[in-house]
């Protein structure tokens, strides 16, 4: 075999491969052989086959076959030899008027890119930060009550507050005309907790047992009814019960009902303040992590496979059709999702991949063991039964190879931070949170 390599525009290569006419043949008869030995024709025993017979049924197809291995093996042997990190499959081509006695192709394909990394001393990266305070906890505590809270009917005269929980019939209509799931009977829900829309909590509240009210409500243009969607209805309501809620004190039997081994509030708050302590960790980590993650991309240069790309462009395009599977969008395997919607993101994940890379090979920055057990404890030490979870994780591979995967980036963004310019900034707790 023969091979040269010519570089074409950027990242693009072809290589000329010329392998011997006799040697395809050689393996193209040794594999008839083998055939011949198992298969199966009327008229015939098995292994009594005639070769000729064999090979006017099956020539084509080993042969065919056994070219896409012998190519598959000299383009391989021959990026090897060359030294090429190549970026996706190789379009090959045969290759006319090849000298006697051997068959040439033309491989052509992409490689991988020198990426160039900016002195990461000169890159400036705000490191976020945030403290879990007391009110944290305190508003934590009133979650944890709420959802252990009981109800009890309140007298017939009371009028439904915020709170309370009503059992309710109602009945729209638009336009005069009752609309899918717009009747319910003996429906329940809890004033003032968003459930309903605010108009449906507004016209409830107030109201007794026995009494009815109609009412106009408008919907949303984004609500998630689209029949309705944008369009106003009349609503009678009658209220059928009213309950007020009760929430348990905070004190022992409350901490010994969530777990708590020795019972003391003062360790109810500790047990809190560690969930949401690790909660931050991991939140301030994935912030983070973006900040630096888009701090390298805009400082590294390099070219772009376009087969890397595509093939981006192609999971992700797969990814939304799946996702509209999911929500029911009838053939949404075959719905039109035009890629120019994704290029700039698809740009950018290969991208960030091949500069973070980068930095992983160069700084040796690859995911030790002991790394990826520690990740895995951590994610593990919140559940009731933490070793469970961990052998859940170690024993599969794809879950493990995800751990890596955060693992590495977590040590590009440690590796990242000590050596820019770092700006620490405090981030509320709730705006972390994503509370209001």
């Amino acid at each position: 075999m023969t091979v040269t390599v010519e570089n074409l525009e950027k990242l693009e290569r072809k290589i000329t491969l010329t392998l011997p006419l006799d040697g395809i043949k050689s393996e193209v008869d040794a594999r008839l052989k083998r055939l011949a030995r198992t298969v199966k024709m009327d008229g015939f025993r098995p292994g009594k086959v005639p070769m000729n017979v064999v090979a006017q049924r099956y020539g084509y197809t080993v042969h065919y076959e056994v070219m896409n291995d012998k190519v598959g093996e000299a383009f391989s042997q021959a990026a090897n030899e060359a030294k090429l990190r190549v970026a996706g499959q190789p379009r090959i081509t045969e290759k006319e008027g090849a000298a006697e006695g051997v068959v040439a192709f033309d491989a052509i394909f992409e490689v991988y890119p020198e990426v160039k990394i900016a002195d990461l001393a000169g890159v400036e990266v705000v490191r976020l930060g945030a403290e879990v305070g007391e009110e944290a906890i305190d508003r934590t505590v009133e979650i944890l009550r709420k959802q252990r809270r009981t109800f009890a009917q309140r007298a017939l005269d009371a009028a439904a507050q915020d709170g309370d929980r009503v059992t309710v019939d109602f009945e729209g209509k638009i336009e005069g005309e009752p609309f899918e799931g717009g009747r319910a009977e003996g429906f329940q829900f809890l004033v003032g907790d968003g459930q309903m829309l605010k108009e449906f909590e507004d016209a409830v509240r107030g109201m007794k047992v026995g009494e009815s009210r109609t009412f106009p409500l408008s919907f949303p243009a984004d609500y998630h009814g689209k029949d309705v969607a944008g369009k106003q209805a009349d609503f009678l309501v009658t209220v059928q019960k009213i309950e007020a809620a009760h929430l348990p004190d905070v004190n022992e039997a409350l901490a010994k009902s969530l777990g708590i081994a020795d019972g003391t509030v003062d360790a109810l708050r500790a047990d809190i303040r560690k969930n949401l302590e690790r909660e931050v960790k991991f939140r301030l980590l994935a912030r983070n992590k973006q900040a630096v993650m888009e701090a390298l991309v805009t400082k590294a240069e390099l070219d772009l496979p376009k087969s890397s790309v595509q093939a981006e462009l192609d999971r992700m395009i797969e990814g939304a059709r799946a996702d509209l599977k999911q929500r029911g969008i009838k053939d949404a395997d075959k719905a039109p999702i035009p890629a120019e919607v994704f290029q700039p993101q698809a740009e950018r994940r290969v991208r960030l991949g091949l500069v973070v890379a980068e930095l992983v090979r160069r700084e040796n920055l690859h995911a030790r063991d002991e790394q990826i057990r520690s990740h895995v404890e951590e994610l593990a030490s919140s559940y009731e039964k933490p070793e469970d979870v961990v052998r859940w994780y170690f024993s599969d591979k794809r879950r493990m190879a995800e751990v890596e995967a955060i693992v590495i980036e977590n040590n590009v963004t440690e590796f990242v931070l000590a050596q820019a310019k770092v700006t620490e900034q405090a981030i509320p707790f709730d705006e972390l949170m994503g509370q209001s």
